[in-house]
């Protein structure tokens, strides 16, 4: 029964505290810790000044919603307990995730998994984050995501400082059999590129413009789709030759709603190619999770300056991605993600039954996504 819970609370009972505590005591993340505990820790999300006043104002509801502490921004800001427990948490939470939407169409009929792997750089001070070096004058993070496209759910995600390049996260991934691995001419790198082949994995990527290739066979299209060529090719550079010495196979398409011509390369010759290029198409899907993070959980506004308290709120941000993500599949709720944390964010201490509460939003338009949202990214 929902009736007479806060919102809030009904979120967090599908959160598996038996695996939440699991992950606690394997780091010992609760060692000498007195009242804060890492489950208070991870129920604040906003940024510190708004979760010190806005607990203090709901101060009797707080049991209610399972925090049995209310942290003063330094105890938030120190973040000392070891990021691996939400990290773990996070992971937990993935698999779960992933078992729901294992069956979820992401537009384009295909069987296989499709992943979606790209980088985002958070641009930090240089001398309050001296650890995470990007230029001469300025600090980041990259957050290198693979992105399963049923759900867009994340699957694997590497932080890192902001000199790493995105082709190195290549070595850190496990190639799976027969996955699609769709990213863009950043992960270029043939001999990398070779691995996932031998693997028995697909990739999907854009050709550079210097591509040096010969031609072996040339295959027919359908104009009318915007396809202009499939081919055939070998790599004639003399590096790459060596890199990846078997054929590949390009595809040049002329994208109709912008005009502009795309040349792919995969090492796949069974889908048809428009197929092919509708799986680059998905691509985009990592850059709204990127987007989603950034912006509603509240990344750019970091609690604390060590390594630990930024990955540690990273960590936490993931896992309540995915949380909601969850809790959407298991309502059988038809709102976005989006529209599901922008209700809750104005709704967490209200009493109603969440397919309720987001029904009567949904009815009364209560929510309006644009469809001109500028994009954030190159």
């Amino acid at each position: 029964m929902v009736m007479g819970k806060l919102v809030f609370a009904q979120i967090m009972e599908h959160l598996p505290l038996t695996t939440f505590r699991r992950c606690v005591a394997r780091y010992g993340g609760e060692h000498k810790v007195k009242t804060f505990s890492c489950l208070d820790q991870y129920l604040y999300h906003e940024s510190l000044r708004d979760i010190e006043a806005c607990l203090g104002a709901q101060a009797g509801k707080l049991y209610h919603m399972g925090i049995r502490s209310s942290g003063a921004r330094n105890t938030l800001a120190n973040a000392v307990r070891d990021w691996l427990v939400y990290a773990d948490l996070a992971q937990s939470l993935i698999e779960i995730a992933r078992r729901l939407y294992a069956g979820e169409p992401f537009g384009v009929d295909l069987k296989d998994t499709v992943y979606a792997l790209d980088a985002s750089t958070i641009d930090l001070c240089l001398s309050v984050f001296p650890w995470a070096p990007f230029r001469s004058t300025k600090a980041a993070i990259k957050l290198h995501t693979l992105l399963d496209l049923r759900g867009n759910i994340p699957t694997f995600l590497h932080i890192s400082d902001g000199k790493l390049h995105d082709v190195n996260v290549l070595d850190l991934l496990v190639p799976e059999p027969g996955a699609f691995y769709v990213m863009d001419r950043g992960y270029i790198d043939f001999e990398r590129l070779h691995c996932l082949h031998e693997a028995g994995s697909f990739f999907v990527t854009r050709a550079k413009s210097d591509l040096n290739a010969q031609l072996r066979y040339s295959h027919p299209v359908d104009r009318s789709t915007g396809l202009i060529c499939d081919q055939t090719v070998v790599l004639t550079g003399f590096y790459s030759r060596q890199d990846f010495d078997t054929p590949l196979r390009r595809i040049r398409f002329r994208d109709p709603e912008t005009d502009k011509r795309l040349v792919f390369l995969t090492n796949n010759f069974t889908l048809p190619a428009i197929t092919i290029t509708a799986l680059y198409r998905c691509r985009w899907q990592v850059e709204l999770f990127f987007k989603w993070i950034k912006q509603h959980l509240r990344i750019k506004v970091v609690f604390g300056t060590s390594e630990n308290a930024v990955k540690s709120q990273i960590w936490i941000a993931v896992s309540v991605y995915v949380l909601v993500a969850i809790v959407k599949k298991r309502l059988n709720l038809s709102a976005s993600l989006y529209e599901m944390l922008q209700i809750l964010s104005l709704t967490m201490f209200e009493r109603m039954p969440l397919n309720q509460l987001l029904a009567k939003m949904n009815a009364d338009r209560g929510i309006e996504v644009s469809v001109n949202q500028l994009n954030l990214f190159d």
